[in-house]
């Protein structure tokens, strides 16, 4: 199975559900574990799909195995809460303090008296996978920036990544296909090669299907 970035993902009632935004990736086993499918511009929601729920779709597209309820029911991808800080504990003073919001709703504000406040994010993702960035940069072992991220390409039945599709340039962009075995480190916005960029120009070029 083909993952690009930005690619549209319908539910199983024939809703549009959005768009994948990250591929979740276990860096020990090179499998694809869930996608991060966004849904809207202004105010988004993030949801974190099994990957046992997707399914190649008509027209190459991605289907899940979900019905828009079902959807709305997954967790959201980040999850931001404002925890308490006792005096005298933790390493330090955190970053961010903030006192409770004046008013419903509203933006903790920064201050010195009453509870203290850290904000703390969560991302429901198993632990030591990476949530792979549209676009994330590709750099060679030399540290050149060899291109981006546009696809990810999967085999069955575990849907292990076998290659990264590339691309660099701006109107004639060039596309190679990376060999997982050729990724030394895995991030959520980079992809560090484990091979100098003179072999990555080596690959032969992707023409457009």
């Amino acid at each position: 199975m083909q993952f690009n970035q930005n690619e549209s993902v319908f539910t199983a009632d024939g809703k549009d559900a959005g768009h994948i935004d990250r591929v979740v990736i276990d860096p020990q086993t090179n499998e694809v574990t869930h996608l991060v499918v966004r849904k809207g511009f202004l105010f988004t929601s993030d949801k974190v799909v099994p990957v046992e729920q997707v399914m190649p779709g008509p027209q190459g597209q991605i289907a899940l195995q979900l019905d828009s309820p079902q959807l709305a029911e997954l967790p959201n991808f980040a999850e931001t809460q404002y925890v308490t800080i006792e005096e005298g504990k933790g390493n330090g003073s955190p970053t961010t303090v903030f006192a409770y919001p004046p008013y419903p709703g509203g933006a903790p504000l920064q201050s010195n008296f009453g509870p203290r406040l850290v904000k703390e994010t969560h991302l429901n993702i198993p632990d030591d996978t990476v949530a792979l960035r549209e676009g994330a940069k590709v750099v060679s072992r030399d540290g050149t920036d060899v291109g981006h991220v546009e696809q990810v390409l999967t085999t069955p039945p575990d849907d292990q990544v076998t290659h990264f599709l590339i691309s660099r340039g701006l109107l004639v962009k060039e596309k190679r296909l990376i060999p997982v075995g050729w990724v030394e480190r895995l991030e959520e916005g980079e992809v560090r090669l484990a091979v100098e960029s003179s072999t990555v120009e080596k690959l032969p070029i992707v023409e457009p299907a």
